[in-house]
């Protein structure tokens, strides 16, 4: 939790006004017992009418300033508690942003979303009450026992017992609610995930008709954070009838100790009536204490989970690059080299690629194929600097891929991680790649929006050129809106194929050092492919261009098509020779032309 109290630093002034103010009124507030008292003593028992008046106005003053300074306190404390999560959501997306693909795949993608939300809210509020009660329960609790004192010494020594047991109890309480809560929060990890499951693959449950299956999944899931919940619950609920208890019993002691007085003429009745007041005061803030104490559990399990996740890409973040930014990415590349490339998922069982070697150079287009499960888009993901923990050696321009990444960061090779490489090459080569992943993935927004991304400072030309290019422009131009068409999110408004053409279209309007297609023409008819095939022919002649493809008539009129079985390189070459030379490839191109002889 310390580490988020940087977050509430551009907001010290309304952290410490908050308090201030709510302080101001518990004090105002204090005082009232002590009217009521002077009211019943010197005002109904005398009969003085002209008094009672007197103190009542004064009574009805105290509390328009308790309104005010806690109107301020609350508008500082909502201030501080809304720019804390602001800061702090930023602060996570960011770390997100940051992340591997290894890093995004450990951690969890319902993990992510449940700290940036739900974890958040959590925080959020309890900074919000905090601010607004964490000193002021304590002070009206203290300050009650205190004011007692200047009324009845016998009647406070009460107070003295009463309070210490009360904290006692909360406490406890406290301390074993906190571990409950966080198993809470991962038991929610989990649901989320289900959920963001089901709603992704709504489509497929329904086409294989599992909802029933799905439901009785997500029904488990929900009963295991409905039982951490109840326990949770169970426990925390012990807190308000455990302080009513100490606080009624306490009351009826302080009603027998000041009755006995009053009745021997030691203390005014109205002597009594504070003590009273004040024991009530007592429990009506030990009671928000206590809610208070639950809230703030459960943002310290938060807190420490949002702390634990900022804290892992801390020491990566704070290093900075002893190159210029300029010299931080390959202006202009030439070659790419392979050479005895293998890989490894983390927590895999075996190698996705083995001992790959391969060159490309500029103005070449490189055909990718293989089965599915073969290692092609772990190909292109390392081409993109994606993952760092590969042995062997990938040159860009001839220069080691982590020896540049050791460059940049001013290290060693050896001393840097997996996961720092990884984010150092991404950062350097994200300027020179155009890349359309497997899925086609738009934007919320519209057309223009999505093309941006591209290219931000891209103009209209530039737009029905890409557009052009990969074959887009006329169901662009043909929808009400034109570029300035509806997105919704995720595209899900266009069909398959146009999400692809939109998404290849807004790689070719960057008109990339590195163009890579990851089987991104899956769904287009083979007319329209090969249109496509004309338009990444055109930007591949000032770039390296890698095409990924199930489908031999997507590669075969490549420069040069790498052949991938089970992670291994089993031919490169063109097709020609590749017929003649590959079983795997021929295999590949027998199956999708039967009828054509070899």
């Amino acid at each position: 939790m310390k580490e988020l109290i940087k977050f509430l630093k551009p907001y010290t002034k309304e952290s410490i006004l908050g308090p201030l103010f709510k302080l101001t009124e518990a004090t105002f507030e204090l005082f009232v017992p002590l009217v009521v008292a002077a009211i019943v003593t010197n005002g109904i028992e005398k009969n003085d009418n002209a008094y009672i008046l007197k103190m009542g106005a004064l009574m009805v003053l105290l509390a328009l300033i308790g309104l005010i300074c806690a109107l301020t306190a609350q508008f500082f404390a909502a201030k501080a508690a809304t720019g804390f999560a602001a800061s702090l959501r930023e602060a996570i997306f960011k770390n997100i942003q940051s992340r591997t693909y290894s890093e995004l795949e450990e951690q969890g993608t319902g993990a992510l979303i449940t700290r940036i939300t739900s974890d958040v809210n959590q925080l959020q509020t309890g900074v919000n009450l905090f601010l607004r009660l964490f000193l002021r329960s304590p002070f009206i609790v203290f300050g009650a026992v205190i004011m007692a004192f200047t009324v009845n010494v016998k009647g406070a020594l009460i107070f003295t017992i009463c309070v210490p047991i009360l904290f006692l109890v909360v406490f406890a309480v406290l301390l074993k609610s906190i571990p409950l809560y966080k198993k809470v929060q991962s038991s929610l990890d989990t649901v989320t995930v289900k959920t963001r499951e089901n709603i992704t693959g709504v489509r497929v449950i329904r086409a294989f008709n599992c909802d029933d299956e799905e439901s009785e999944a997500f029904d488990k899931e929900i009963d295991t954070l409905k039982s951490l919940q109840l326990l949770a619950g169970r426990v925390t609920a012990i807190m308000n009838p455990a302080t009513f208890l100490i606080v009624n019993v306490a009351t009826l002691a302080v009603l027998y100790v000041g009755a006995t007085q009053v009745d021997a003429g030691i203390i005014e009745r109205g002597a009594l009536i504070a003590l009273l007041n004040y024991m009530a005061q007592i429990l009506v803030e030990l009671i928000k204490l206590a809610n208070l104490i639950i809230t703030m559990t459960k943002s310290v399990a938060c807190g420490d989970r949002i702390a634990n996740l900022l804290k892992e890409k801390k020491e990566d973040s704070a290093e900075e690059n002893t190159l210029t930014e300029k010299e931080n990415r390959f202006e202009k590349i030439d070659s790419i080299e392979f050479e005895s490339v293998s890989f490894k998922y983390p927590k895999a069982l075996k190698e996705s690629l083995k001992d790959i070697s391969f060159s490309a150079g500029k103005g070449e287009i490189i055909g990718i194929i293989g089965g599915t499960g073969s290692g092609k888009t772990t190909l292109v993901n390392l081409i993109c600097g994606y993952y760092g923990d590969y042995s062997g050696d990938i040159k860009i321009n001839r220069e080691n891929l982590k020896t540049y990444a050791a460059k940049i960061n001013g290290e060693n090779k050896d001393s840097l991680t997996a996961e720092k490489t990884a984010t150092i090459l991404t950062r350097a080569l994200r300027d020179a790649i155009g890349i359309v992943p497997q899925t086609a993935v738009l934007f919320a927004g519209t057309v223009e929006d999505n093309l941006r991304w591209g290219k931000n400072d891209a103009t209209k030309e530039d737009m029905d050129l890409s557009l052009k290019r990969a074959e887009a422009y006329d169901f662009v131009y043909g929808k009400k809106g034109e570029l300035k068409a509806e997105v919704t999110e995720g595209g899900k408004n266009f069909s398959g194929g146009q999400r692809q053409r939109l998404s290849i279209a807004r790689a070719f309007i960057k008109e990339p050092e590195i163009l890579i297609l990851d089987d991104s023409t899956s769904a287009l008819d083979f007319v329209t492919e090969k249109k496509v095939r004309a338009g990444i022919r055109e930007i591949a002649a000032d770039s390296i261009c890698f095409v990924v493809s199930q489908r031999a008539a997507g590669i075969m009129d490549a420069d040069k098509i790498l052949v991938l079985d089970d992670g291994c390189l089993a031919g490169c070459g063109r097709h020609e020779e590749l017929i003649k030379s590959c079983e795997v490839y021929r295999e590949i191109y027998k199956s999708q032309f039967p009828e054509e002889e070899i």
